[in-house]
């Protein structure tokens, strides 16, 4: 039996299309390793979104080599979608695999067993042959169906229902490597989610590369907050389902009939990621975004006018081209205004290819790295107030995990809004794993945790 060992870099979209690759892997009679450990094959699931991102790429597949030179190393994903040419001189990858390939990989995989010829690397970004050398036209792309049963994760499953973008925001890569925005069918979805709760999961995260083009593509007169409230409901109705969380969300989907059809959903889970990315107007433009920082902000007041204090959290970038001192400061002012449960914040990364890589006005690495800094405390703090709100409050959690905190074990597990808990852990604990209980949050155990007791 030939060992494989996966290692997923990026988006929810790559965990759960590793997830797939590790259920076929079994499928076609590989022993799935750790990563760290020596294996036949190694698979890294590439991901290009920033400069950071494509370093960590080579450098787990450099690894990979390194831990045994006689392994085949696959590279798949983003970080070869946007560098074929690089990818393809790199003497540690044996195989490479464009986006909406990775559904064949053992196709590929086994082909290339069979030839047995590393002097002529397999190169499957062609949608011609598998020796081709020119891109797959990932512009003209139909839905890359794969289907999850189970996950590395014990407690919640990744579903795909969307790929591609067509928003071309001037700092991004992605709708160069992820291609045309293409819409899974609902039927498949809910047959998969079906199978996914026979299996005992309970709680499902519904992802994809741009959510809020969902069904766009289908050109039949609806729009995606029709097509994406529709398929929330009819996987609310799914038996064993007890929780619906969703990706990150395009603030101008946000309309006030489409958040009250979200507030109907009773197993949506209130926690909401608004991509903003800067809370200043200027900036916004500069970046092709396609509204401004009041509209923005009408959306969350919309959503805490449906919702009972969900979670808002979002993604920022710091030092784009041309940014002023008083343009960040806006910014800054603005999360305050906001009071984001948590900020997932970025230092402006130069992508060759996009608009922004042109602009004038670059950052230096120091300028970016200060006002990162600045915004990391403030969402320090506003996320500690956020945790803090919920001290004395009843809860549910699912029970995920044993941790080590301060040098004591604990059962950790998520609130609906992700707040993380922890409880005592008694030798009878285990049992408890995958399961829902009741709670109330006595006070917090450190900055990230919330000690909470079994009711």
């Amino acid at each position: 039996m030939r060992t494989i060992a996966f290692h997923n870099l990026g988006c929810k979209v790559n965990s759960y299309e590793t997830d797939y690759m590790e259920q076929k892997s079994i499928e076609n009679g590989y022993e799935i390793v750790k990563f760290e450990q020596k294996a036949d094959v190694y698979v890294v699931n590439t991901c290009s979104v920033t400069n950071i991102a494509d370093r960590k790429s080579r450098q787990m597949l450099h690894k990979a080599k390194k831990m045994n030179p006689d392994a085949i190393v696959v590279a798949m994903g983003c970080y070869v979608q946007a560098n074929p040419e690089e990818a393809a001189k790199d003497e540690c990858i044996d195989i490479i695999v464009g986006n909406n390939k990775k559904s064949e990989l053992f196709e590929i995989l086994n082909e290339y067993l069979e030839k047995k010829n590393k002097e002529n690397k397999k190169n499957n970004l062609s949608d011609k042959d598998l020796d081709g050398r020119t891109l797959t036209d990932i512009n003209h792309c139909e839905f890359e169906n794969m289907n999850v049963e189970k996950s590395a994760e014990r407690c919640r499953v990744f579903v795909k229902i969307q790929d591609g973008c067509d928003r071309y925001c001037s700092y991004c890569i992605i709708p160069y490597v992820r291609g045309n925005i293409r819409s899974r069918k609902s039927d498949d979805v809910i047959r998969e989610i079906e199978a996914i709760a026979a299996n005992g999961y309970k709680e499902v995260v519904v992802t994809g590369i741009h959510l809020s083009s969902y069904g766009k593509d289908w050109d039949d007169g609806k729009d995606s907050a029709f097509h994406l409230s529709t398929l929330l409901k009819r996987i609310n109705d799914i038996d064993g389902i007890e929780r619906i969380r969703i990706g990150s969300f395009e603030p101008m989907i946000l309309s006030e009939e489409f958040v009250k059809e979200l507030a109907s959903i009773k197993k949506l889970c209130p926690h909401f990621h608004i991509s903003l990315q800067s809370g200043c107007d200027t900036v916004l433009k500069r970046m092709n975004r396609h509204y401004n920082a009041e509209r923005f902000y009408e959306k969350t007041v919309l959503l805490r006018q449906y919702f009972d204090d969900p979670a808002l959290t979002t993604d920022v970038i710091v030092g784009f081209p041309g940014e002023t001192e008083e343009e960040f400061n806006e910014t800054y002012e603005y999360l305050k205004k906001i009071r984001f449960f948590e900020t997932h914040i970025f230092p402006y990364s130069r992508r060759k290819g996009t608009v922004a890589d042109r602009l004038p006005g670059q950052l230096t690495m120091k300028e970016k790295k200060e006002r990162v800094e600045k915004l990391v405390k403030l969402d320090d703090e506003l996320s500690l107030e956020y945790r803090k709100s919920k001290i004395g409050k009843n809860d549910r959690i699912i029970v995920e995990e044993v941790k080590v905190i301060e040098g004591r074990e604990y059962l950790v597990g998520h609130t609906a809004e992700y707040v993380m808990c922890a409880i005592e852990y008694t030798n009878d604990g285990i049992d408890l794993i995958g399961q829902y209980i009741d709670v109330v949050i006595e006070k917090m155990l450190d900055d990230k945790t919330a000690l909470a007791k079994i009711l």
